[in-house]
């Protein structure tokens, strides 16, 4: 089962719900602050919601209530934010995977959190995924991977640790062979996979993977 929560991030970052719904099997949504609206506006009734709900007009939340939602409300000052609150019950409920929507684009400083709360799945050995319409990124503890060829058309490798040892890359435009990783270094940013598929390993550290593809020119 899959948890999707989304967040209230700009909507022009998320893609649309329905094709994000055909990519999982067994979703779970869970809204959070003014995601919970965007979710009802797509005909969507989250498990439950979570926030100090201050972006949703009365109105809004006059058509949140007719809905039913299970509405986890907190103070707007608080010592986490609403997306972290969100994502520790998610958490809790023990998926097979988290996938995060509007926690990029708007604010830096959120979105810099939002990333480093991928982390938090290293421990429960569940992948927690944030994507938007251009982005896709994940954590890994040390490992063999595979990864297939998507609409996603680079990818990255970013050490979350100073560094990341014994960084192979097979099947990639741009291989590697057992190279120590550093932060500060672009040595694996935008590769491409040259197949279908590829695979990556390394032995120690923390690896943020990044799949992303170019904004269309307006």
């Amino acid at each position: 089962m899959t948890y999707i929560i989304l967040a209230g991030g700009p909507i022009e970052n998320i893609p649309p719900l329905n094709e994000v719904e055909k990519v999982y099997d067994e979703v779970v949504w869970v809204g959070v602050d003014r995601g919970l609206l965007y979710l009802i506006e797509n005909d969507i009734v989250p498990v439950r919601a979570f926030g100090d709900f201050d972006s949703i007009t009365n109105e809004e939340m006059d058509l949140v209530h007719r809905q039913s939602v299970h509405l986890a409300c907190f103070p707007k000052e608080k010592d986490a934010s609403d997306l972290e609150l969100a994502l520790d019950w998610v958490i809790n409920q023990k998926p097979e995977k988290i996938v995060i929507l509007g926690g990029t684009g708007g604010r830096l400083d959120h979105m810099l959190i939002n990333v480093q709360f991928l982390q938090r799945g290293l421990s429960h050995q569940m992948d927690i995924v944030m994507e938007d319409s251009w982005n896709r990124l994940l954590v890994k503890n040390p490992g063999d991977f595979s990864i297939e060829k998507t609409a996603f058309s680079y990818v990255s490798f970013l050490p979350v640790t100073l560094t990341v040892s014994n960084l192979t890359l097979t099947g990639f435009r741009y291989p590697l062979i057992n190279t120590t990783l550093k932060q500060g270094s672009s040595l694996s940013i935008s590769n491409e996979l040259i197949g279908e598929t590829g695979s990556y390993s390394f032995s120690d550290g923390i690896l943020l993977v990044i799949e992303s593809k170019d904004k269309p020119i307006k």
